[in-house]
């Protein structure tokens, strides 16, 4: 039976947050973001973001808490959700990856940064380019690991989800990615 919800997964700066905001507003839905309760655990640790992910290698208590979260989202309707693992734990959801080459995700992530001074003074402040990029590729070795070690389960393979839209190419710019998602999702629902 399908679900009325979206699950939105991808690579960091690949406009999950952004993509998923934006649909929730579109289509009068509830957002939902997994990044926002990680982000929220880090800060009462008073840890970095990074910092955490390198915690939760060894504290699994992180990752259930925060899946626990995503499980209970089966409960819901009407909703838009991004999280790297959304689409395992809502099985009947509409799943969507997004795709980005890390060049140009991490170029992304620093105009993010430029722009969102309060995010570049807490938990992702980054002296240059090379090392936004290089905790970046840490942060998501981490996350596939923990995944993988506690669930078995691979967020980047293509053959879990719905659709799959690269974002890092110029056509694909967070308001046509948003009309391909909604218009697939109509689609979805009355199939």
């Amino acid at each position: 039976m399908k679900k009325r919800i979206i699950t939105i997964a991808g690579k960091a700066g690949s406009g999950k947050s952004s993509a998923a905001k934006n649909i929730a507003q579109e289509i009068s839905y509830k957002h939902y973001s997994s990044g926002d309760f990680f982000r929220s655990i880090a800060n009462d640790r008073d840890v970095s973001v990074t910092e955490l992910n390198t915690l939760a290698e060894d504290d699994p208590q992180v990752d259930i808490d925060v899946d626990e979260k995503n499980r209970a989202l089966n409960n819901e309707t009407d909703l838009v959700v991004d999280s790297r693992t959304a689409f395992h734990w809502v099985p009947e959801s509409f799943k969507v990856y997004l795709d980005i080459d890390p060049d140009v995700a991490i170029r992304r992530i620093m105009q993010d940064l430029a722009v969102n001074a309060d995010r570049q003074k807490s938990e992702e402040a980054y002296k240059d380019l090379e090392e936004a990029k290089d905790r970046m590729v840490t942060r998501y070795a981490s996350e596939n690991k923990r995944y993988q070690d506690l669930y078995q389960l691979d967020p980047s393979l293509h053959e879990n989800y719905d659709l799959v839209i690269d974002t890092g190419i110029p056509e694909n710019n967070l308001e046509g990615v948003v009309k391909q998602i909604i218009k697939k999702y109509n689609i979805w629902l009355e199939s």
